[in-house]
Formats: C-alpha cells, sequence, structure tokens
C-alpha cells in the first residue's frame, strides 16, 4: 500500500525542504483568501520573458509579486513607471528632428524582511494528556498564522492603515504596538489626496475633507448603490485614474473593463439590502463565465457600473475619536490627521472601501539560505527532547506602488492603483 506523500517523519533530514517547498505551494495556489485571488500568474512565452526571468506577476493585476532577490543581490525591489506624456503633431514639411518628447521615468521602492511564526507544542507529558495530535495540529496552525499575515499586512498597505479594529483573528497588531512598523516592513502609507474620498450621501462620492479636525461624514453617509455610480463617474472624469483590472481568460476585459471594490463585511451587508443587488449578483456570474470562471467572481460579489463589489475579510474601520491619516496637498505625501467625530459613538464607525486596478501593490519574496525559496519551516526538540517546538518562517515584503506623476497640469503624488473611499457604517458594539 502506497504510503501518504504528503507526510515526513519527525526528524528526516529533509523536512526543512520538503515541509518549506509545500508551505511556499499551498500559499502561492490557494484559492481561499480574496487577495490571493488578485495575484496574476508568472508571464510565460516571448512577450513575458523579462517578467519571467525576473519572477514577476501580470502588471495587469492589483497585486505585483517580484521573485527576483536573492544572496548578494540587497533586500530591495525597485519598481518603474513610465510617466505618461503629452504632445501635438508635428506636421508637414516643419522640422520633427531635435523636438522629441522626453521620457520620464519614476521610481518606488519596497524591502524584504524574515518574518516567523513559532508554534509551541508542548512536552511529552501533554502530547500523553492530550486528546489530539499536537505534532500534527502544528503546521497547519503556523500555515493559517503565515497566511494571515501576509493577506491582512497587503491589506493594511493598500488601505493606507490598519484601522483600529482589532480581535484575536487579526496578526497584524494596530498602530500603536511598538512593533507595528517592523511588522509591516514598509511604510504604511496614507492615501494620496487624489487617490481618497468620501462618501457623500445621495451625492455619491466627494473628495475627502475635513472640518476643524473632524473627518466630513455624518452616519447617514453610507455605503449606497449611489456611492458606486459616484466612484465609477470620478475614475471616467479624473486625469489618469488607475488601470482597470484584467482577469486571465477575461473576454470582455477591453470591451468592457473592470475595477474590484474592497468593501467591509458591514458596507457590503448595507448594500447588499438594495432591491437591485440581485441583479448585480446575476451581473457577476455572467461576466465569471466570460473569464474563465476566475475564483475572485465566485464568492461574496456583486458587478455594477464597471464595478466588482468584493467582499473583504476584516474591516479597516476607525471608531469615534479614532485618528485617520490624510494628505492634504496633491504635489506632497506629507500626512495629516483628523478624528471621527464624537456624534458617532458606539453604534456608527467609519469603514473603508479599497478601489483597486491594476498594480496597486508591490509584493517581493527573497530565498531563504536554508531552503532557496521563499517560506522554509523548522521542527525543534530541546530539554533533552522533553519539549517540542515548530516554525514557519518567510522573507517577503509589500509596499504600495506610489509615483510622482505629470498630470499635464503639475506633479501630484499618485497611489498608481489604488483608491479609497471612507463610509460610515453602522456597528453593534464599541471596538469589537
Amino acid at each position: 500500500m502506497a504510503g501518504n506523500k504528503t507526510v515526513a517523519a519527525y526528524g528526516d533530514r529533509g523536512n526543512m525542504f520538503k515541509q518549506a517547498a509545500g508551505l511556499f505551494a499551498t500559499h502561492m495556489t490557494r484559492n481561499s483568501g480574496v487577495l490571493a485571488n488578485l495575484i496574476g500568474k508568472m508571464p510565460t512565452g516571448t512577450a513575458g520573458a523579462e517578467a519571467t526571468l525576473k519572477n514577476q506577476t501580470s502588471t495587469h493585476m492589483p497585486i505585483v509579486r517580484a521573485q527576483d532577490l536573492g544572496r548578494g543581490e540587497g533586500d530591495e525591489v525597485v519598481f518603474n513607471l513610465v510617466n505618461p506624456v503629452g504632445s501635438k503633431p508635428i506636421m508637414g514639411r516643419n522640422y520633427a528632428e531635435g523636438r522629441g518628447v522626453g521620457v520620464k521615468l519614476s521610481e518606488g521602492r519596497l524591502r524584504v524582511d524574515q518574518a516567523r511564526f513559532p508554534v509551541d507544542l508542548g512536552d511529552v507529558m501533554t502530547s500523553i494528556r492530550s486528546p489530539a495530535d499536537l505534532h500534527a495540529l502544528g503546521r497547519p496552525l503556523a500555515q493559517s498564522l503565515a497566511d494571515r499575515y501576509i493577506d491582512q499586512s497587503n491589506l493594511t498597505h493598500l488601505a493606507g492603515a490598519r484601522g483600529y479594529h482589532n480581535n484575536i483573528e487579526w496578526v497584524v497588531p494596530t498602530e500603536a504596538d511598538p512593533d507595528f512598523a517592523a511588522i509591516m516592513v514598509n511604510p504604511v502609507l496614507a492615501p494620496t489626496k487624489n487617490r481618497h474620498f468620501i462618501a457623500a450621501g445621495t451625492n455619491g462620492v466627494q473628495q475627502f475633507s475635513q472640518t476643524a479636525g473632524e473627518i466630513d461624514l455624518a452616519t447617514t453617509d453610507l455605503f449606497k448603490m449611489a456611492t458606486v455610480d459616484g466612484i465609477r463617474t470620478m475614475m471616467d472624469q479624473i486625469s489618469l485614474p488607475p488601470p482597470p483590472v484584467k482577469f486571465e481568460g477575461d473576454m470582455a476585459a477591453e470591451d468592457s473593463p473592470l475595477r474590484v471594490l474592497l468593501v467591509s463585511p458591514a458596507q457590503y451587508s448595507g448594500f447588499a439590502t438594495d432591491p437591485s443587488f440581485r441583479s448585480m449578483q446575476a451581473s457577476a456570474l455572467a461576466r465569471a463565465q466570460q473569464a474563465n470562471r476566475h475564483p475572485i467572481f465566485l464568492g461574496d460579489i456583486g458587478l455594477w457600473n464597471g464595478v466588482l463589489i468584493v467582499k473583504m475579510p476584516k474591516a479597516v474601520r476607525f471608531y469615534a475619536g479614532d485618528a485617520i491619516k490624510y494628505c492634504a496637498a496633491y504635489e506632497t505625501d506629507v500626512e495629516s490627521s483628523c478624528i471621527v467625530p464624537a456624534a458617532f459613538g458606539t453604534t456608527f464607525a467609519v469603514d473603508r472601501a479599497i478601489l483597486l486596478g491594476g498594480q496597486a501593490l508591490g509584493e517581493a519574496f527573497a530565498a531563504s539560505r536554508h531552503t532557496k525559496i521563499p517560506f522554509f519551516w523548522s521542527e525543534k526538540e530541546f530539554d533533552h527532547g522533553d519539549k517540542f517546538e515548530v516554525l514557519i518562517g518567510m522573507i517577503r515584503g509589500a509596499a504600495k506602488i506610489r509615483f510622482e506623476i505629470d498630470h499635464g497640469t503639475g506633479k501630484q503624488m499618485t497611489d498608481y492603483g489604488c483608491t479609497v473611499i471612507d463610509t460610515a457604517v453602522p456597528i453593534i458594539g464599541a471596538r469589537n
């Protein structure tokens, strides 16, 4: 009878490599996470040769993943953007030589660092007394912690804030935690002024604003259909909006472009009560047939006016009195701060929706010296074999892709593929 190929006996000298390879493959191929479905596949063929050599995923997806760091190559990845240019044609016999439009490059960087999750499996007597095989439970528990860390750190970077919603499900702590900056690896950047909006009741959305140090939101400024309409109108009218998302196999990607709107569970619940929501779900399912049934279309979603509405797993939430950081000027990313009005009390809060286009977030992996791949695994016994511990680790980093872009009328700091919309939401209790 053939043995189970996924089992490695304790003490096997090959465990570190076998387990690490398995963990890396599990994370890369999992479809359970919303954010995992927003990463493209590695390019292939001649057209994708350069990206393939760098192990970089498709730039048409919100999260661009690069895996080209190795020993001696440093701990940074550089992203470059060719700035858009404006020009008029040179007609007839007029000289064209020497009148070319200059190419302008902007640069973004992200750093990687090691993150590790040890899991204590107790001692010999613990294993005797326990009704469960703690050694068998250790690996999936460690895998769950690693997956949550990656998803939540990506979500925090995209939102430009961690928020204050906090429970045992969060492995990324709030900003008040002294380890927050180290855990996030790269700075969490508040949204740029041209990518930050708030709900405006029946008027849809408006540019982020504050009065006397409080965000200009009332408890009636909820996430509604008018909000989505306002988002689409804004994207159609602003200069250089986030590029549309192109899912692999989506035959309608060019003629009917999409952007993905991640909404909190509370925002989603309020929107789902709209009488038209069923038709939006039907539209999403119909688009799924054109997109080769991409996993993003199979969850809690709706499609309206070119915006694919997807419920994200965690809320980026601000309670009454909490600080919200914002950029007051287009030309810089210097951050200012305001608060949620006290009138929100314990029954309302502010949740952040995230509109994603292509190239919103850069995520980089580097190879561990132990396994030559980004994830690594360790099992260790100590105290003369009495106690056991397992550990999963990874070397990675993520950062929102931001450039200084020439918009024609001037240069603006711009979150390239990411826009946020703050709305009021009803909540079931204070700081839950």
